[in-house]
């Protein structure tokens, strides 16, 4: 909108050129191209980029918009027109996933906005579940009756055939009725639903030579009719057919019910206005080290963050695309905090317990860089308190349109394992999730227990509903060189993978579905 006009005697004929980096990478590569649009200073492009998107990676977007010369060429300098910058996790997490940007880098001249939307190509994310019987097969077995199973195959677009799912064996009966199955529709027909769908009738055999009773041919379009009537099949076994002139068929089959339910992904619940809530609580206990010595884990030198302010910087530059107001509750736990010099394990890191957001993730580093110079290191290592404190939080907004996370660092071995399990157990019925993130040399052992990937959390006897806690220890994503970037980049794209699919199943145990976005 309102572009720079750089021609003499008609407007600019703009172009916008994408560049993407890569990941931990500075360096610019060109990614495509839109159509020129002649003689406009507010075009709309119609050529889209599409880009694979990893809520985990910091996905930065360069935007150069640039007037074409003579034959769609692009020119040099002179024609250059502005440019924007944006992740994209911002265009996906701001509101309906539209973003207008200004658009700067012509010195002195207002070069106008460009307007950016992005939409989740939607693969056919679709599951159907359906229940078929069948009356009066062909009886295969010489002493009781047939023992039925069916085979569907989808057709590909060579003619062939693929085995996409087999339903389970019913004994000894000629009338079976098999139980209802799920089964994606990309499975199916592979979003095509005119393509033809086989479906074979076997007569199950212990040593696994299965006799084939028969078969039918339908597809999705047709299936999908029985929403709202039964369809009967025809059972036929070509053989059969081609040897008896009195031959009808070798049973019938009959869908039974057919319903269809979308599969939700991460971005449907960000389209429709999920926001997430970033709280960061950090490891102020004494053996981290005396912060001003270079030994100390929170010693930050002029040269080099600490590990403490890297692991902050690299989850929370990425969770922050996802927040609309960009104000971060932000904690310490395991000082003495001035004035009287009580043991605190939640205390706020800006000094203000009324209001414990900080301004970005940079005023949350500026809040801990002060913290350190105030409070004095102590100890135990308690998580529970600050788990307990974002659980409230996360307790009082369970529609769906609020979902946190607590990032927690620390140097080590907690000292309140069972608290912090009951802790755990408690928030796994409420939208949240934690990463832990372990900074320094220490054995984190007991960290894997509360990472529930292998077996699930429990306390006295209660399970974790789901598994919302991720661990990694900081040491195995530093790069060898030095390079912090890339041991950010490498760092986040750990510990923030689960997140979608966390946040996924809070929302289906829940049955809470995506708001629709307005026009």
């Amino acid at each position: 909108r309102n572009l720079l006009d750089m021609d003499t005697f008609s407007k600019s004929d703009p172009v916008v050129v994408l560049f993407v980096q890569g990941s931990g990478s500075s360096e610019w590569k060109e990614f495509g191209r839109t159509e020129v649009i002649d003689n406009t200073l507010n075009p709309d492009f119609v050529r889209k980029f599409v880009l694979d998107y990893y809520f985990e990676e910091k996905q930065n977007l360069r935007f150069d918009v640039v007037a074409a010369g003579s034959h769609g060429a692009v020119l040099g300098a002179q024609d250059f027109l502005g440019q924007a910058f944006v992740a994209l996790g911002e265009v996906i997490g701001s509101q309906r996933g539209r973003l207008e940007r200004p658009l700067t880098g012509v010195p002195g001249k207002r070069c106008g906005t460009i307007l950016l939307l992005a939409e989740e190509l939607s693969n056919c994310r679709d599951i159907v579940t359906m229940q078929l019987c069948a009356n009066k097969l062909d009886k295969k077995d010489f002493f009781g009756k047939s023992d039925p199973f069916l085979v569907f195959y989808r057709s590909n677009e060579d003619g062939t055939f693929t085995i996409c799912h087999k339903t389970e064996v019913v004994k000894n009966t000629l009338n079976p009725v098999w139980q209802p199955f799920t089964i994606p529709v990309r499975a199916l027909c592979n979003g095509d639903y005119d393509r033809t769908v086989k479906i074979d009738v076997y007569d199950w055999d212990r040593d696994g030579s299965h006799d084939f009773i028969g078969e039918f041919a339908t597809s999705y379009r047709e299936l999908s009719r029985a929403q709202s009537q039964f369809t009967v099949y025809e059972v036929l076994n070509p053989r059969k057919k081609c040897k008896k002139k009195k031959y009808v068929n070798s049973g019938t089959v009959t869908l039974l019910s057919f319903s269809v339910e979308s599969e939700f992904t991460f971005v449907d619940y960000i389209r429709g206005g999920t926001q997430l809530n970033f709280t960061v609580a950090i490891d102020f206990t004494a053996s981290n080290g005396m912060p001003s010595q270079p030994t100390s884990l929170h010693y930050a030198s002029p040269y080099q963050l600490s590990a403490y302010a890297l692991a902050l910087k690299a989850v929370g530059e990425i969770i922050q695309d996802y927040d609309s107001d960009k104000l971060f509750p932000a904690y310490g736990f395991g000082a003495k905090v001035p004035p009287d010099g009580k043991i605190s394990h939640q205390f706020p890191l800006n000094n203000n317990a009324d209001n414990p957001s900080c301004a970005g993730i940079e005023g949350v580093l500026e809040s801990y860089l002060q913290s350190l110079r105030t409070v004095q290191l102590y100890g135990p290592t308690n998580f529970a308190p600050v788990i307990n404190q974002v659980a409230g939080t996360a307790a009082q907004v369970t529609d769906g349109s609020q979902y946190h996370v607590l990032l927690i660092i620390t140097d080590g071995v907690i000292s309140d394992m069972l608290q912090t399990k009951e802790a755990i157990v408690t928030a796994s019925a409420l939208p949240m999730s934690i990463i832990i993130v372990g900074v320094g040399p220490a054995e984190f052992e007991a960290m894997e227990e509360l990472d529930g990937d292998e077996v699930r959390v429990s306390s006295r006897g209660r399970y974790a509903e789901r598994d919302i806690v991720q661990f990694v220890p900081f040491r195995d994503y530093v790069d060898d060189s030095g390079n912090q970037v890339l041991s950010m980049a490498r760092l986040a794209k750990d510990v923030l993978a689960e997140i979608p699919e966390q946040l996924l199943s809070y929302m289906k145990t829940r049955d809470i579905k995506p708001r629709r976005a307005g026009p």
